[in-house]
């Protein structure tokens, strides 16, 4: 039986990984907004509605690492030559368990904010949600694969005292019991894979999401 891109999520939550065998696994898009790459250690699963053929072959074609082929700047300007899509940056995928209780922070949930992070999201994800506290946002909301994703942001005077974790582990407190959080962070932005991690979000791999214009 086939695998979809929710079922090998839900697998890698629970700590279950595609072989490392250095293949590629193709799987369909879960909706017209999301196509991309996720990068497992030696495995890769690329989720587009292409044709496989053309995947595959266009990996072959390129003289590199096979165990990062799908993750080479050439496949994926291929990628987005072929699909017309955009894409930002490859990004350290993570995860983390949901929390029981309250979360450790007075937060207050925000109606229509009017927040950068805020008109990011909605791009990317569904069911929107947004709670702040003094220095900072925490964003909520359903991404690839009906995933349940967070993001974070501090402002500036709010940084180096710790809220950037708090708000990280609050976010695992507002998710239903016993669901999966994940959350992407650029790999170049230390400060917030350190928050994520301190907070118990674990990596999983790399993600490069592309996005229909």
């Amino acid at each position: 039986m086939s695998r979809t891109l929710a079922d090998i999520l839900d697998a890698a939550a629970h700590g279950h990984f595609p072989p490392p065998d250095g293949g590629t696994t193709v799987v369909p898009q879960p909706s017209h907004r999301d196509a991309g790459v996720i990068a497992f250690t030696a495995h890769s699963v690329v989720f587009t509605d292409e044709d496989p053929h053309w995947v595959r072959s266009t990996l072959a074609s390129l003289d590199c690492d096979e165990l990062a082929a799908a993750m080479n700047p050439r496949f994926l300007a291929a990628f987005l030559a072929r699909t017309g899509r955009s894409t930002d940056t490859i990004d350290l995928l993570t995860v983390a368990s949901s929390l029981p209780g309250d979360p450790p922070l007075d937060l207050r949930e925000l109606a229509d904010p009017d927040h950068p992070r805020v008109h990011s999201a909605r791009g990317r994800r569904d069911d929107v949600r947004v709670w702040a506290t003094d220095g900072g946002v925490v964003v909520l909301g359903r991404g690839v694969a009906g995933r349940w994703e967070t993001a974070i942001d501090v402002d500036e005077p709010a940084r180096h005292r710790g809220l950037g974790r708090a708000l990280a582990t609050a976010a695992r407190h507002l998710i239903p019991p016993g669901e999966w959080l994940w959350s992407q962070q650029a790999a170049g932005n230390a400060r917030s894979v350190r928050a994520f991690q301190a907070a118990g979000f674990r990596p999983v791999g790399a993600e490069a999401l592309l996005s229909a214009r």
